[in-house]
């Protein structure tokens, strides 16, 4: 694997994650919406903050993992 092969890959993983991220922040919005029940709700805000919480902690950590010395 070339090196530019290697930082194309490593790159499109951690904008997937980035994308994944944002997937189930809107999927918690959706949940909190339309939620009836209290439980729901609650269901609904700890998705999007675990979300917002992947979408800050895990693309920093893979690029400092993959970092070139």
């Amino acid at each position: 694997m070339t090196p530019d092969t290697q930082a194309r890959n490593r790159w499109m993983a951690i904008v997937a994650t980035r994308l994944a991220a944002t997937a189930g922040a809107v999927l918690g919005l959706i949940l909190v919406a339309r939620a009836t029940d209290w439980p729901d709700k609650v269901l609904g805000v700890a998705i999007v903050l675990a979300a917002l919480y992947m979408m800050a902690v895990v693309p920093r950590a893979l690029a400092h993992r993959w970092r070139s010395k």
